[in-house]
């Protein structure tokens, strides 16, 4: 009896250190497919070369805040534009880029006025096209896994001192932009979008 239980004791230790093993290998393969997972949503997004989205911006400056409903598309051609759903008074009002050429369109508007008092609202830094662009360029790009969200972020480089960061954020279970901010060199939030309804195309099928 007093062998036996020596050796009893050492298979309750063997069978309890195998078990520990195999738990904390399968937690390291779950994280290793998790990330896989979450890498594959951080590329398929930066594959996006077509979509239209409607769109809540919220406008932040000189300690006023202005909202606007927009209808944004992007097509694979390079072709850019923005149309004002609301406010009503620059309702219509469409802001297109071709070709490295920006055009404001609305008959009803003095358009010289709405490029001056609305100049977020006719600036491309809106597009999501233009995010994965500075993503894609940023050395110090970078995403990480929220709960439910993935969330990229990256620094920017123009002419503009007021626009340093860009943050993403993207549903991880429909793949689906979520929201994109603009934030200045002192992490204050210029542009705040919320996608509202959002279709990434494949040429001219729709993939979301």
């Amino acid at each position: 009896m007093k062998r036996i239980l020596p050796i009893v004791f050492l298979i309750l230790i063997i069978i309890t250190i195998l078990f520990i093993f195999f738990k904390n290998n399968n937690k390291l393969q779950n994280m290793g497919n998790n990330m896989s997972k979450i890498k594959n949503l951080e590329d398929y997004i930066l594959q996006i070369n077509s979509y239209e989205a409607i769109a809540e911006i919220t406008v932040t400056s000189n300690k006023t805040i202005n909202k606007y409903k927009i209808k944004q598309t992007y097509s694979e051609n390079g072709d850019y534009t923005q149309e004002v759903i609301e406010p009503e008074n620059i309702s219509g009002t469409k802001i297109i880029y071709r070709n490295g050429t920006l055009t404001l369109e609305n008959t009803k508007l003095n358009l010289n006025k709405i490029y001056e008092n609305y100049q977020y609202i006719s600036s491309n830094e809106l597009g999501l096209q233009y995010f994965i662009q500075d993503y894609k360029e940023s050395k110090d790009a970078s995403f990480r896994e929220e709960e439910k969200d993935v969330i990229l972020e990256t620094t920017v480089k123009n002419d503009n001192r007021y626009i340093a960061k860009k943050v993403l954020c993207v549903d991880k279970k429909t793949k689906a932009p979520k929201s994109l901010e603009i934030q200045d060199n002192t992490q204050n939030i210029l542009v705040y979008i919320l996608y509202n309804e959002i279709k990434i195309m494949d040429g001219q099928e729709e993939i979301l």
